[in-house]
């Protein structure tokens, strides 16, 4: 049986977190002469640090309790806070799969925690027998899983994924920032199961909300207790609060839009199937494709001189470039700027 409170860092146990003026008071109604505030303006008062409105409705949604919801400023902040929470500079190690989301790798240095790669197989599957003698290690405390994975695509084994959650004494987050896109199940139906996991989700990719910053961590109240302990009191503005609510309650349009999205990803698959230059396209339950081209330095140029712009990932993944699903349009000016390109 997991001891999280053996997994917590001493000085993350010992800190007194931050109480903020909607800490002592909650409610919404009166003369709020208590934060600083100025009267005058329709942003000039601070947000509920705790987002409960959003919580609500997306308890609705999700059929998960409020306590066992964290909202952070993306699923960035959640990342970075884990790393603090659990991983003592200098000392501690965490460990992703590769290739996978460079995020990963920047919280880790920021964080003076070594990050161990274990290698994705040549179809960026889990081994789960090259992970195994990592989980003996003391010191790794933080295991990091991107599932549908960015930037290959593809989702791991959900079988598997339990596997490696039951055998590790550590803390394990499922980064599910694309499984709205998916039909694979979602590793929250587990969050009961393993004290020690923690998945993430977020309102940027299928919600169309990048530029509003709102992502989610779902996990048993003691740990959300201990994010919200350690993030910034207002972490997540009144206005990205609410623009994630109207994303909640416009369900009928959240639907119709990603529908239209799995629909041009099929027509653009099939499109892209047909070029020269495109080797291989590997399998997606994502938003976007992973594509090996003849030369992917030459044709992601080629397409920007065409103000097309796609992601290079030749120095992650030999000769592949990412392409997003755009609109009709936009997937349309792609293939024909593709045809052009001659290797």
């Amino acid at each position: 049986m997991i001891e999280l409170n053996n997994l917590i860092r001493d000085n993350i146990k010992a800190l007194k977190p931050y109480a903020s003026a909607r800490d002592e008071f909650s409610g919404t109604e009166g003369v709020f002469l208590d934060a600083n505030e100025n009267p005058f303006g329709d942003l000039n008062r601070y947000p509920d640090p705790y987002q409960m409105e959003l919580k609500t409705a997306l308890g609705k949604v999700k059929n998960i309790d409020s306590n066992s919801m964290f909202i952070g400023n993306g699923s960035d902040e959640v990342i970075d806070l884990l790393y603090r929470i659990f991983c003592n500079p200098g000392k501690d190690k965490a460990l992703t799969f590769s290739p996978t989301y460079g995020m990963y790798d920047v919280s880790a240095a920021i964080n003076d925690v070594e990050l161990l790669k274990v290698e994705l197989d040549e179809n960026f599957k889990l081994d789960f027998d090259k992970l195994a003698p990592f989980l003996e290690n003391d010191s790794l405390k933080l295991i990091l899983i991107c599932s549908p994975n960015n930037p290959t695509g593809n989702s791991f084994d959900f079988t598997l994924t339990e596997r490696i959650i039951a055998n590790f004494n550590g803390i394990v987050l499922v980064d599910e920032a694309y499984i709205d896109f998916s039909d694979t199940r979602s590793t929250t139906e587990l969050i009961g199961k393993y004290p020690n996991l923690i998945v993430s989700q977020t309102f940027s990719k299928a919600r169309g909300l990048a530029a509003a910053r709102v992502g989610i961590a779902y996990s048993n109240p003691e740990i959300i207790a201990l994010l919200n302990k350690v993030k910034p009191p207002y972490n997540v503005s009144l206005l990205n609060q609410q623009a994630a609510i109207l994303a909640l309650e416009n369900r009928a349009q959240f639907d119709a839009d990603l529908q239209l999205i799995l629909s041009e990803k099929e027509v653009l698959k099939n499109q892209l199937e047909a070029l020269e230059i495109v080797v291989q396209i590997y399998p997606s339950d994502a938003n976007f494709f992973l594509i090996e081209v003849k030369d992917a330095n030459r044709v992601y140029q080629n397409l920007v001189d065409q103000k097309i712009i796609v992601r290079n990932r030749n120095q992650v993944v030999r000769n592949c470039i990412r392409i997003t699903v755009g609109n009709s349009s936009e997937n349309q000016q792609l293939i024909t700027a593709l045809k052009t390109i001659e290797l």
